[in-house]
Protein backbone atom coordinates (compact mmCIF):
# COMPACT_ATOMS: atom_id res chain seq x y z
CA UNK A 1 0.00 0.00 0.00
CA UNK A 2 1.16 3.15 -1.01
CA UNK A 3 2.04 6.33 1.60
CA UNK A 4 -0.55 8.93 1.64
CA UNK A 5 0.49 12.31 1.51
CA UNK A 6 -1.78 15.01 2.00
CA UNK A 7 -2.51 17.62 -0.94
CA UNK A 8 -1.12 20.73 1.19
CA UNK A 9 2.42 18.73 0.38
CA UNK A 10 1.69 17.04 -2.67
CA UNK A 11 0.96 19.86 -4.41
CA UNK A 12 3.53 22.59 -2.84
CA UNK A 13 4.92 25.18 -5.32
CA UNK A 14 8.11 23.93 -6.73
CA UNK A 15 8.82 27.10 -9.14
CA UNK A 16 7.99 31.27 -8.86
CA UNK A 17 5.27 30.18 -11.33
CA UNK A 18 3.17 27.94 -9.48
CA UNK A 19 2.69 30.11 -6.34
CA UNK A 20 -0.48 31.48 -6.30
CA UNK A 21 -2.21 34.64 -5.13
CA UNK A 22 1.80 36.31 -4.95
CA UNK A 23 2.12 37.15 -8.26
CA UNK A 24 4.25 40.53 -7.27
CA UNK A 25 6.38 39.45 -4.85
CA UNK A 26 7.69 36.40 -6.60
CA UNK A 27 7.87 38.75 -10.02
CA UNK A 28 10.22 41.08 -7.66
CA UNK A 29 12.30 37.68 -6.45
CA UNK A 30 12.83 36.44 -9.67
CA UNK A 31 13.79 39.77 -11.25
CA UNK A 32 16.24 40.47 -8.51
CA UNK A 33 17.97 37.13 -9.13
CA UNK A 34 18.36 37.83 -12.68
CA UNK A 35 19.49 41.17 -11.96
CA UNK A 36 22.42 39.84 -9.42
CA UNK A 37 21.13 42.48 -6.73
CA UNK A 38 20.63 39.74 -3.93
CA UNK A 39 20.10 41.34 -0.40
CA UNK A 40 22.06 39.42 2.56
CA UNK A 41 18.73 38.91 4.53
CA UNK A 42 15.59 39.10 3.63
CA UNK A 43 12.20 38.81 6.23
CA UNK A 44 9.24 37.71 4.68
CA UNK A 45 5.93 38.02 6.95
CA UNK A 46 2.36 37.36 6.28
CA UNK A 47 -0.48 35.15 7.10
CA UNK A 48 -0.19 31.42 8.03
CA UNK A 49 -0.41 29.31 5.24
CA UNK A 50 0.12 31.69 2.38
CA UNK A 51 3.03 30.52 0.92
CA UNK A 52 6.14 32.59 3.15
CA UNK A 53 8.69 28.86 3.69
CA UNK A 54 7.42 28.01 0.11
CA UNK A 55 8.77 30.91 -1.46
CA UNK A 56 12.21 30.49 0.25
CA UNK A 57 12.86 27.42 -0.78
CA UNK A 58 11.95 28.34 -4.39
CA UNK A 59 14.12 31.51 -3.84
CA UNK A 60 17.48 29.32 -2.15
CA UNK A 61 17.05 26.98 -4.95
CA UNK A 62 16.85 28.97 -7.40
CA UNK A 63 20.02 31.24 -6.82
CA UNK A 64 22.06 27.30 -6.48
CA UNK A 65 20.69 26.18 -9.82
CA UNK A 66 24.22 25.77 -11.91
CA UNK A 67 21.92 26.49 -15.67
CA UNK A 68 18.50 29.08 -14.69
CA UNK A 69 16.61 29.52 -17.28
CA UNK A 70 15.74 33.04 -18.88
CA UNK A 71 12.48 33.48 -17.35
CA UNK A 72 14.40 33.23 -13.75
CA UNK A 73 13.53 30.09 -12.46
CA UNK A 74 15.72 27.23 -12.21
CA UNK A 75 16.08 24.17 -14.33
CA UNK A 76 16.02 21.11 -12.19
CA UNK A 77 17.77 19.08 -13.92
CA UNK A 78 21.28 20.27 -12.60
CA UNK A 79 23.45 18.81 -9.63
CA UNK A 80 22.13 21.11 -7.19
CA UNK A 81 18.44 21.36 -8.18
CA UNK A 82 18.00 17.40 -8.38
CA UNK A 83 19.90 17.30 -4.69
CA UNK A 84 17.19 20.20 -3.59
CA UNK A 85 14.20 18.06 -4.86
CA UNK A 86 15.61 14.84 -3.10
CA UNK A 87 15.93 16.79 0.07
CA UNK A 88 20.19 16.39 0.24
CA UNK A 89 20.55 19.71 -0.38
CA UNK A 90 23.51 21.15 1.95
CA UNK A 91 23.36 24.43 1.04
CA UNK A 92 19.87 24.75 2.84
CA UNK A 93 19.82 24.90 6.37
CA UNK A 94 16.40 25.38 8.05
CA UNK A 95 15.65 26.27 11.57
CA UNK A 96 12.46 26.61 13.67
CA UNK A 97 12.96 28.83 15.84
CA UNK A 98 9.57 28.23 18.34
CA UNK A 99 11.80 25.21 19.51
CA UNK A 100 15.51 26.49 18.93
CA UNK A 101 15.22 29.66 20.23
CA UNK A 102 17.74 29.91 23.01
CA UNK A 103 21.40 32.00 22.66
CA UNK A 104 23.15 28.18 21.81
CA UNK A 105 21.36 27.48 18.72
CA UNK A 106 21.97 31.01 17.41
CA UNK A 107 25.96 30.07 18.22
CA UNK A 108 25.74 27.00 15.87
CA UNK A 109 24.20 28.41 13.26
CA UNK A 110 26.63 30.75 13.30
CA UNK A 111 29.48 28.22 13.26
CA UNK A 112 27.77 26.96 10.06
CA UNK A 113 27.52 30.61 8.38
CA UNK A 114 31.14 30.16 8.35
CA UNK A 115 31.38 27.00 6.30
CA UNK A 116 31.04 27.91 2.19
CA UNK A 117 29.10 25.79 -0.08
CA UNK A 118 30.22 22.69 -1.67
CA UNK A 119 27.73 23.00 -4.84
CA UNK A 120 26.75 26.27 -5.97
CA UNK A 121 27.45 29.93 -4.89
CA UNK A 122 24.93 30.68 -1.16
CA UNK A 123 24.54 29.24 1.78
CA UNK A 124 20.84 29.92 2.45
CA UNK A 125 19.59 29.73 6.25
CA UNK A 126 15.90 29.97 6.71
CA UNK A 127 14.74 30.60 10.50
CA UNK A 128 10.73 29.88 10.97
CA UNK A 129 8.92 31.93 13.32
CA UNK A 130 11.71 33.84 13.83
CA UNK A 131 9.58 36.29 16.33
CA UNK A 132 9.68 33.12 18.90
CA UNK A 133 13.55 34.13 19.74
CA UNK A 134 14.70 35.32 23.18
CA UNK A 135 16.26 38.65 23.42
CA UNK A 136 19.72 36.91 24.09
CA UNK A 137 19.34 35.46 20.68
CA UNK A 138 18.37 38.15 18.96
CA UNK A 139 21.59 39.93 20.21
CA UNK A 140 23.74 37.44 19.42
CA UNK A 141 22.46 37.21 15.90
CA UNK A 142 22.92 41.06 15.48
CA UNK A 143 26.38 41.49 13.92
CA UNK A 144 26.44 38.44 12.03
CA UNK A 145 22.85 39.27 9.87
CA UNK A 146 24.72 42.45 9.51
CA UNK A 147 27.64 41.53 8.64
CA UNK A 148 27.34 38.14 7.00
CA UNK A 149 30.27 36.45 4.78
CA UNK A 150 28.82 36.63 0.74
CA UNK A 151 28.31 33.28 0.39
CA UNK A 152 24.92 33.69 3.12
CA UNK A 153 21.99 34.48 2.93
CA UNK A 154 19.41 34.68 5.68
CA UNK A 155 15.18 34.23 5.42
CA UNK A 156 13.81 34.99 8.11
CA UNK A 157 10.27 33.84 8.19
CA UNK A 158 7.31 35.00 10.53
CA UNK A 159 3.18 35.44 11.34
CA UNK A 160 3.53 38.44 13.84
CA UNK A 161 5.44 40.83 12.57
CA UNK A 162 5.38 43.85 15.03
CA UNK A 163 7.17 41.35 17.63
CA UNK A 164 10.26 41.47 15.70
CA UNK A 165 12.76 43.79 17.07
CA UNK A 166 13.41 47.25 15.08
CA UNK A 167 17.48 46.39 15.04
CA UNK A 168 16.10 43.24 13.33
CA UNK A 169 14.23 44.65 10.66
CA UNK A 170 16.79 47.27 9.88
CA UNK A 171 18.82 45.00 8.91
CA UNK A 172 16.24 42.88 6.27
CA UNK A 173 14.52 43.44 2.84
CA UNK A 174 10.93 43.18 4.23
CA UNK A 175 8.42 41.35 1.93
CA UNK A 176 4.34 41.31 3.17
CA UNK A 177 2.51 38.01 1.90
CA UNK A 178 -1.30 38.98 1.79
CA UNK A 179 -3.87 36.74 2.23
CA UNK A 180 -4.69 34.80 -0.79
CA UNK A 181 -8.35 35.68 -2.48
CA UNK A 182 -11.03 33.44 -2.76
CA UNK A 183 -11.26 32.91 -6.40
CA UNK A 184 -7.20 32.05 -6.24
CA UNK A 185 -7.63 29.65 -4.44
CA UNK A 186 -10.98 27.88 -5.78
CA UNK A 187 -8.71 28.08 -9.46
CA UNK A 188 -5.44 25.87 -7.55
CA UNK A 189 -8.26 23.73 -5.83
CA UNK A 190 -10.11 22.58 -9.20
CA UNK A 191 -6.39 22.02 -10.18
CA UNK A 192 -6.18 19.79 -7.59
CA UNK A 193 -8.81 18.27 -8.10
CA UNK A 194 -9.06 17.24 -11.96
CA UNK A 195 -4.75 15.96 -10.58
CA UNK A 196 -6.50 13.85 -8.11
CA UNK A 197 -9.60 12.04 -10.37
CA UNK A 198 -12.22 14.27 -8.22
CA UNK A 199 -15.19 16.01 -9.20
CA UNK A 200 -16.18 19.15 -7.30
CA UNK A 201 -18.53 21.67 -7.78
CA UNK A 202 -17.79 25.28 -7.81
CA UNK A 203 -20.34 26.00 -5.00
CA UNK A 204 -18.59 23.64 -2.53
CA UNK A 205 -14.83 24.70 -3.65
CA UNK A 206 -16.14 28.49 -2.76
CA UNK A 207 -17.17 27.31 0.80
CA UNK A 208 -13.86 25.53 1.34
CA UNK A 209 -11.79 28.73 0.02
CA UNK A 210 -14.23 30.81 2.31
CA UNK A 211 -13.56 28.95 5.43
CA UNK A 212 -9.60 29.06 4.80
CA UNK A 213 -9.68 32.35 5.66
CA UNK A 214 -6.79 33.41 3.11
CA UNK A 215 -4.79 30.29 3.61
CA UNK A 216 -3.88 27.91 0.92
CA UNK A 217 -2.33 25.41 3.55
CA UNK A 218 -5.77 25.48 5.10
CA UNK A 219 -7.82 25.35 2.37
CA UNK A 220 -6.03 22.06 0.99
CA UNK A 221 -6.23 20.30 4.43
CA UNK A 222 -10.14 21.18 4.24
CA UNK A 223 -10.25 20.05 0.98
CA UNK A 224 -8.60 16.63 1.71
CA UNK A 225 -11.11 16.48 4.79
CA UNK A 226 -14.80 16.80 2.23
CA UNK A 227 -12.81 14.44 -0.32
CA UNK A 228 -12.56 11.80 2.27
CA UNK A 229 -16.39 12.47 3.36
CA UNK A 230 -17.49 12.49 -0.45
CA UNK A 231 -15.93 9.95 -1.70
CA UNK A 232 -14.13 11.72 -4.60
CA UNK A 233 -17.69 13.53 -5.51
CA UNK A 234 -17.29 17.02 -3.84
CA UNK A 235 -20.69 18.83 -3.60
CA UNK A 236 -22.31 21.64 -2.29
CA UNK A 237 -24.64 20.04 0.26
CA UNK A 238 -21.96 17.56 1.51
CA UNK A 239 -19.21 19.78 2.07
CA UNK A 240 -21.69 22.10 3.77
CA UNK A 241 -23.02 19.43 5.90
CA UNK A 242 -19.51 18.65 6.98
CA UNK A 243 -18.12 21.54 7.47
CA UNK A 244 -21.10 22.87 9.35
CA UNK A 245 -21.79 25.69 7.22
CA UNK A 246 -25.12 27.08 7.25
CA UNK A 247 -26.41 27.06 3.98
CA UNK A 248 -26.74 30.41 1.99
CA UNK A 249 -30.35 29.47 0.97
CA UNK A 250 -31.67 30.00 4.98
CA UNK A 251 -30.61 33.78 4.69
CA UNK A 252 -32.34 34.42 1.17
CA UNK A 253 -35.29 33.12 2.20
CA UNK A 254 -35.37 34.99 5.64
CA UNK A 255 -34.85 37.79 3.35
CA UNK A 256 -37.75 36.94 1.36
CA UNK A 257 -39.75 37.03 4.67
CA UNK A 258 -38.60 40.20 5.48
CA UNK A 259 -39.73 42.16 2.79
CA UNK A 260 -42.94 40.13 2.97
CA UNK A 261 -43.66 40.98 6.49
CA UNK A 262 -44.21 36.73 7.79
CA UNK A 263 -42.85 36.98 11.18
CA UNK A 264 -44.24 33.49 11.79
CA UNK A 265 -41.89 32.01 9.28
CA UNK A 266 -39.19 33.92 9.96
CA UNK A 267 -39.40 32.51 13.77
CA UNK A 268 -39.88 28.81 12.21
CA UNK A 269 -36.82 29.36 9.71
CA UNK A 270 -34.44 30.83 13.31
CA UNK A 271 -36.11 27.49 15.06
CA UNK A 272 -34.81 25.39 11.84
CA UNK A 273 -31.38 26.64 12.16
CA UNK A 274 -30.77 26.52 15.49
CA UNK A 275 -32.36 22.79 16.12
CA UNK A 276 -29.51 22.26 13.63
CA UNK A 277 -26.58 22.85 16.31
CA UNK A 278 -25.56 26.37 14.94
CA UNK A 279 -24.98 29.04 17.27
CA UNK A 280 -26.76 32.43 17.45
CA UNK A 281 -24.36 34.45 16.91
CA UNK A 282 -22.54 32.60 13.80
CA UNK A 283 -26.01 33.39 12.42
CA UNK A 284 -26.64 36.59 13.20
CA UNK A 285 -23.05 37.21 11.51
CA UNK A 286 -24.42 35.09 8.24
CA UNK A 287 -27.02 36.83 8.25
CA UNK A 288 -25.17 40.77 8.62
CA UNK A 289 -22.45 39.32 5.80
CA UNK A 290 -25.88 38.59 3.99
CA UNK A 291 -27.46 42.12 4.12
CA UNK A 292 -24.01 43.31 3.14
CA UNK A 293 -24.00 41.39 -0.03
CA UNK A 294 -27.12 42.39 -0.67
CA UNK A 295 -26.24 45.92 -0.68
CA UNK A 296 -23.13 45.33 -2.55
CA UNK A 297 -25.25 43.57 -5.40
CA UNK A 298 -27.13 46.29 -5.97
CA UNK A 299 -24.80 47.78 -8.29
CA UNK A 300 -23.62 45.73 -11.29
CA UNK A 301 -19.91 47.24 -10.97
CA UNK A 302 -19.63 46.12 -7.21
CA UNK A 303 -21.24 42.44 -7.93
CA UNK A 304 -17.72 41.39 -7.86
CA UNK A 305 -16.92 42.40 -4.17
CA UNK A 306 -19.25 39.51 -2.98
CA UNK A 307 -16.60 35.91 -2.43
CA UNK A 308 -19.10 33.76 -3.82
CA UNK A 309 -19.76 32.23 -6.98
CA UNK A 310 -21.51 32.76 -10.20
CA UNK A 311 -24.68 31.56 -9.59
CA UNK A 312 -24.51 32.64 -6.05
CA UNK A 313 -23.45 35.71 -7.03
CA UNK A 314 -25.91 35.94 -9.43
CA UNK A 315 -29.19 35.37 -6.76
CA UNK A 316 -28.07 37.94 -4.78
CA UNK A 317 -28.36 40.28 -7.61
CA UNK A 318 -31.87 39.29 -8.34
CA UNK A 319 -32.67 39.49 -4.82
CA UNK A 320 -31.04 42.82 -4.43
CA UNK A 321 -33.53 44.59 -6.90
CA UNK A 322 -36.17 43.89 -4.44
CA UNK A 323 -34.37 45.55 -1.42
CA UNK A 324 -34.58 49.11 -1.62
CA UNK A 325 -31.53 50.77 0.59
CA UNK A 326 -33.02 52.28 3.71
CA UNK A 327 -34.32 48.33 4.25
CA UNK A 328 -31.04 47.02 4.04
CA UNK A 329 -29.14 49.81 6.16
CA UNK A 330 -31.42 49.62 8.97
CA UNK A 331 -31.30 45.80 8.89
CA UNK A 332 -27.72 46.05 9.28
CA UNK A 333 -27.79 48.30 11.64
CA UNK A 334 -30.30 45.89 13.72
CA UNK A 335 -27.69 43.04 12.99
CA UNK A 336 -25.22 44.68 13.65
CA UNK A 337 -26.38 45.41 17.33
CA UNK A 338 -27.45 42.22 17.87
CA UNK A 339 -24.33 40.86 17.57
CA UNK A 340 -22.63 43.71 19.73
CA UNK A 341 -24.88 42.69 22.53
CA UNK A 342 -25.83 39.14 22.19
CA UNK A 343 -22.89 37.97 24.33
CA UNK A 344 -24.30 40.22 27.46
CA UNK A 345 -27.86 38.93 26.84
CA UNK A 346 -29.43 36.51 29.09
CA UNK A 347 -31.87 35.52 27.07
CA UNK A 348 -30.09 35.17 23.85
CA UNK A 349 -32.58 33.73 21.62
CA UNK A 350 -35.20 35.87 22.41
CA UNK A 351 -32.94 38.58 21.89
CA UNK A 352 -32.49 37.26 18.21
CA UNK A 353 -36.20 36.66 18.09
CA UNK A 354 -36.92 40.20 19.12
CA UNK A 355 -34.02 41.49 15.98
CA UNK A 356 -36.08 39.13 13.55
CA UNK A 357 -39.29 40.70 14.36
CA UNK A 358 -37.63 44.06 14.22
CA UNK A 359 -36.24 43.26 10.51
CA UNK A 360 -39.92 42.06 9.15
CA UNK A 361 -41.59 45.35 10.15
CA UNK A 362 -38.99 47.31 8.11
CA UNK A 363 -40.68 47.32 4.58
CA UNK A 364 -43.90 48.43 6.06
CA UNK A 365 -44.55 51.88 5.15
CA UNK A 366 -45.57 52.67 8.78
CA UNK A 367 -42.75 51.16 10.46
CA UNK A 368 -39.81 52.70 8.97
CA UNK A 369 -38.41 55.79 11.08
CA UNK A 370 -37.62 59.08 9.71
CA UNK A 371 -34.73 59.30 10.97
CA UNK A 372 -30.83 57.00 9.73
CA UNK A 373 -31.81 53.99 12.10
CA UNK A 374 -34.66 51.52 12.70
CA UNK A 375 -37.87 52.66 14.66
CA UNK A 376 -37.67 50.83 18.28
CA UNK A 377 -41.23 50.81 18.29
CA UNK A 378 -42.60 47.07 17.66
CA UNK A 379 -46.09 46.90 16.44
CA UNK A 380 -48.51 44.01 17.22
CA UNK A 381 -47.07 40.84 15.60
CA UNK A 382 -49.89 38.13 15.53
CA UNK A 383 -53.18 40.58 16.22
CA UNK A 384 -53.25 43.96 14.15
CA UNK A 385 -56.58 45.32 16.23
CA UNK A 386 -55.71 47.50 18.77
CA UNK A 387 -58.46 47.97 21.57
CA UNK A 388 -59.41 51.81 21.60
CA UNK A 389 -59.93 52.93 25.23
CA UNK A 390 -61.97 56.17 26.15
CA UNK A 391 -59.33 58.92 27.05
CA UNK A 392 -60.09 59.69 30.38
CA UNK A 393 -59.52 63.10 32.00
CA UNK A 394 -56.38 64.19 34.31
CA UNK A 395 -57.92 64.42 38.14
CA UNK A 396 -56.18 67.19 39.66
CA UNK A 397 -55.57 68.71 43.03
CA UNK A 398 -58.76 71.66 43.52
CA UNK A 399 -57.61 74.18 45.75
CA UNK A 400 -60.08 74.28 48.84
CA UNK A 401 -61.58 78.08 49.98
CA UNK A 402 -61.21 78.67 53.31
CA UNK A 403 -65.15 79.80 55.09
CA UNK A 404 -65.55 83.03 56.56
CA UNK A 405 -65.30 83.40 60.44
CA UNK A 406 -68.96 83.05 61.70
CA UNK A 407 -70.86 86.41 62.32
CA UNK A 408 -70.13 85.97 65.92
CA UNK A 409 -66.77 87.60 65.81
CA UNK A 410 -64.91 84.35 67.48
CA UNK A 411 -62.92 81.81 65.75
CA UNK A 412 -63.83 78.49 65.79
CA UNK A 413 -61.15 75.59 66.23
CA UNK A 414 -60.41 74.56 62.21
CA UNK A 415 -57.85 71.31 61.34
CA UNK A 416 -56.55 73.29 58.73
CA UNK A 417 -55.19 70.92 55.75
CA UNK A 418 -53.18 72.38 53.49
CA UNK A 419 -53.74 72.44 49.67
CA UNK A 420 -51.56 70.03 47.21
CA UNK A 421 -49.21 72.02 45.01
CA UNK A 422 -50.87 72.37 41.60
CA UNK A 423 -48.83 70.77 38.74
CA UNK A 424 -49.40 70.59 35.63
CA UNK A 425 -52.48 73.86 35.20
CA UNK A 426 -53.90 76.46 36.72
CA UNK A 427 -57.98 76.74 37.67
CA UNK A 428 -60.25 77.82 35.15
CA UNK A 429 -64.11 78.43 35.20
CA UNK A 430 -65.05 77.16 31.74
CA UNK A 431 -66.30 74.12 32.35
CA UNK A 432 -69.01 71.39 31.71
CA UNK A 433 -72.47 72.43 33.41
CA UNK A 434 -70.80 74.59 35.41
CA UNK A 435 -67.99 72.48 37.34
CA UNK A 436 -64.61 73.66 37.36
CA UNK A 437 -61.33 73.02 35.77
CA UNK A 438 -58.48 73.17 34.46
CA UNK A 439 -57.02 74.93 31.19
CA UNK A 440 -53.77 73.47 29.73
CA UNK A 441 -53.36 76.00 27.42
CA UNK A 442 -51.04 78.03 29.55
CA UNK A 443 -47.49 78.37 29.16
CA UNK A 444 -44.74 76.77 30.68
CA UNK A 445 -43.55 80.03 32.72
CA UNK A 446 -47.21 80.43 33.56
CA UNK A 447 -47.66 77.12 35.08
CA UNK A 448 -44.28 77.34 37.06
CA UNK A 449 -45.02 80.84 38.79
CA UNK A 450 -48.75 79.46 39.33
CA UNK A 451 -47.02 76.41 41.11
CA UNK A 452 -44.68 78.45 43.01
CA UNK A 453 -47.07 81.16 44.31
CA UNK A 454 -49.58 78.05 45.37
CA UNK A 455 -46.92 76.35 47.57
CA UNK A 456 -46.23 80.35 49.07
CA UNK A 457 -49.02 80.75 49.98
CA UNK A 458 -49.55 76.86 51.89
CA UNK A 459 -46.42 78.04 53.90
CA UNK A 460 -46.57 81.15 54.81
CA UNK A 461 -50.32 82.73 56.12
CA UNK A 462 -50.85 86.41 55.24
CA UNK A 463 -52.16 87.21 58.38
CA UNK A 464 -51.26 86.06 61.94
CA UNK A 465 -53.73 84.38 64.01
CA UNK A 466 -55.92 87.35 65.74
CA UNK A 467 -58.39 85.41 69.00
CA UNK A 468 -58.11 83.56 71.94
CA UNK A 469 -54.43 82.35 72.30
CA UNK A 470 -54.85 78.33 73.31
CA UNK A 471 -52.41 76.68 75.21
CA UNK A 472 -49.97 74.42 73.41
CA UNK A 473 -47.86 71.02 74.26
CA UNK A 474 -45.05 69.86 73.41
CA UNK A 475 -46.86 67.13 71.38
CA UNK A 476 -48.62 69.65 69.39
CA UNK A 477 -45.68 71.76 68.86
CA UNK A 478 -43.69 68.63 67.13
CA UNK A 479 -46.25 67.32 65.12
CA UNK A 480 -47.15 70.89 63.84
CA UNK A 481 -43.17 71.72 63.45
CA UNK A 482 -42.67 68.28 60.88
CA UNK A 483 -46.00 69.35 59.02
CA UNK A 484 -44.13 72.43 57.94
CA UNK A 485 -41.03 70.51 57.21
CA UNK A 486 -43.40 68.54 55.10
CA UNK A 487 -44.37 71.59 52.86
CA UNK A 488 -41.49 73.46 51.92
CA UNK A 489 -40.86 73.68 48.23
CA UNK A 490 -38.89 71.33 46.35
CA UNK A 491 -35.79 73.73 46.78
CA UNK A 492 -35.93 73.66 50.00
CA UNK A 493 -35.63 69.64 50.08
CA UNK A 494 -32.25 69.47 51.98
CA UNK A 495 -33.67 72.12 54.55
CA UNK A 496 -36.78 69.96 55.12
CA UNK A 497 -35.00 66.65 55.65
CA UNK A 498 -32.59 68.31 58.34
CA UNK A 499 -35.94 69.78 60.22
CA UNK A 500 -37.48 66.92 60.09
CA UNK A 501 -34.80 65.48 62.44
CA UNK A 502 -34.91 68.01 64.52
CA UNK A 503 -36.73 68.48 67.94
CA UNK A 504 -38.71 72.01 68.75
CA UNK A 505 -38.49 71.80 72.71
CA UNK A 506 -41.44 74.56 74.57
CA UNK A 507 -40.11 76.45 77.24
CA UNK A 508 -41.32 77.15 80.53
CA UNK A 509 -43.09 80.35 79.92
CA UNK A 510 -45.27 78.37 77.07
CA UNK A 511 -45.06 80.93 74.62
CA UNK A 512 -41.07 79.78 73.78
CA UNK A 513 -40.10 76.97 72.16
CA UNK A 514 -36.17 76.11 71.29
CA UNK A 515 -34.29 74.84 68.25
CA UNK A 516 -31.29 73.18 68.38
CA UNK A 517 -29.12 73.10 65.24
CA UNK A 518 -26.01 70.67 64.49
CA UNK A 519 -23.63 73.36 63.03
CA UNK A 520 -23.95 77.29 62.18
CA UNK A 521 -24.95 76.94 58.94
CA UNK A 522 -28.33 75.28 59.59
CA UNK A 523 -28.76 77.82 62.49
CA UNK A 524 -28.10 80.56 60.05
CA UNK A 525 -30.78 79.26 57.63
CA UNK A 526 -32.93 78.67 60.62
CA UNK A 527 -32.74 82.35 61.56
CA UNK A 528 -33.89 83.38 58.29
CA UNK A 529 -37.17 81.01 58.04
CA UNK A 530 -37.91 82.26 61.45
CA UNK A 531 -40.63 84.80 60.32
CA UNK A 532 -42.03 81.79 58.16
CA UNK A 533 -42.00 79.47 61.08
CA UNK A 534 -43.60 81.44 63.61
CA UNK A 535 -46.49 82.74 61.59
CA UNK A 536 -47.48 79.08 60.45
CA UNK A 537 -46.91 78.09 64.13
CA UNK A 538 -49.13 80.46 65.36
CA UNK A 539 -52.11 79.78 62.72
CA UNK A 540 -51.78 76.05 63.14
CA UNK A 541 -51.76 75.80 67.21
CA UNK A 542 -53.62 79.33 67.45
CA UNK A 543 -51.73 80.99 69.51
CA UNK A 544 -50.10 84.42 68.62
CA UNK A 545 -47.56 84.39 70.99
CA UNK A 546 -45.22 81.95 70.14
CA UNK A 547 -41.47 82.22 69.18
CA UNK A 548 -38.64 80.49 68.60
CA UNK A 549 -35.69 80.82 69.75
CA UNK A 550 -31.94 79.03 68.65
CA UNK A 551 -28.58 77.56 69.47
CA UNK A 552 -25.95 74.98 68.40
CA UNK A 553 -25.84 72.05 69.80
CA UNK A 554 -23.64 71.07 72.63
CA UNK A 555 -22.36 68.02 73.75
CA UNK A 556 -24.48 67.22 76.79
CA UNK A 557 -27.94 67.79 74.59
CA UNK A 558 -29.58 64.66 74.53
CA UNK A 559 -31.05 64.21 71.69
CA UNK A 560 -35.10 62.86 71.08
CA UNK A 561 -36.37 61.56 67.51
CA UNK A 562 -39.49 59.89 67.94
CA UNK A 563 -40.99 57.55 65.70
CA UNK A 564 -43.14 57.58 62.93
CA UNK A 565 -45.49 55.57 64.95
CA UNK A 566 -44.80 58.00 67.86
CA UNK A 567 -45.91 60.89 65.27
CA UNK A 568 -49.10 59.45 64.29
CA UNK A 569 -50.24 58.78 67.91
CA UNK A 570 -49.34 62.36 68.62
CA UNK A 571 -51.61 63.97 65.58
CA UNK A 572 -54.33 60.75 66.41
CA UNK A 573 -54.76 62.81 69.52
CA UNK A 574 -54.77 66.05 68.09
CA UNK A 575 -57.10 65.33 64.76
CA UNK A 576 -60.63 64.20 66.04
CA UNK A 577 -61.09 64.18 62.28
CA UNK A 578 -57.99 61.84 61.29
CA UNK A 579 -59.24 59.43 64.23
CA UNK A 580 -62.98 59.22 62.78
CA UNK A 581 -61.10 58.22 59.41
CA UNK A 582 -58.87 55.60 60.83
CA UNK A 583 -61.61 54.10 62.62
CA UNK A 584 -64.09 54.11 59.70
CA UNK A 585 -61.89 52.63 57.27
CA UNK A 586 -60.03 50.46 60.00
CA UNK A 587 -56.38 52.41 58.67
CA UNK A 588 -52.62 51.54 59.86
CA UNK A 589 -49.69 52.59 59.44
CA UNK A 590 -47.83 50.62 56.63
Amino acid sequence: MNNYIVSARKYRPMTFDTVVGQGALTTTLKNAIQSGRLAHAYLFCGPRGVGKTTCARIFAKTINCLTPRQDGEACGECESCKAFNEGRSYNIHELDAASNNSVEDIRLLIEQVRIPPQIGKYKVFIIDEVHMLSQAAFNAFLKTLEEPPHHAIFILATTEKHKILPTIMSRCQIYDFKRMGVDDIVGHLKNVAEKEGMTAEDAALNVIAQKADGGMRDALSIFDQVASFCGGNITYQQTIANLNVLDYDYYFRLTDYFLEGKITECMLTLNEILSKGFEGQYFITGLSSHFRNLLVAQDKQTVGLIEASEEVRKHYHEQAQKCKPKFLFQAMKLANNCDLNYKQSQNKRLFIELTLIEMAQLSSDDGEASGLGPTKMLKPIFNRLKALAPQQPKVEAVQTVAAPPPPSGKVEPQHHVNPAPLRTGTLSPAGVGGVRGFSLRKTAQEVQARKQQQENDAVIQKDTFIGENKPVDNMNLIVAWREFAQQLPQEDTAMSRRMDNMEPALQEDGSTFLVIADNPSIQAELVKMQPRIEKYLQQRLQNSSLKMTTRLREITDKRRIYSRKEIYGMMLQQSEGLRKLTELFELELA
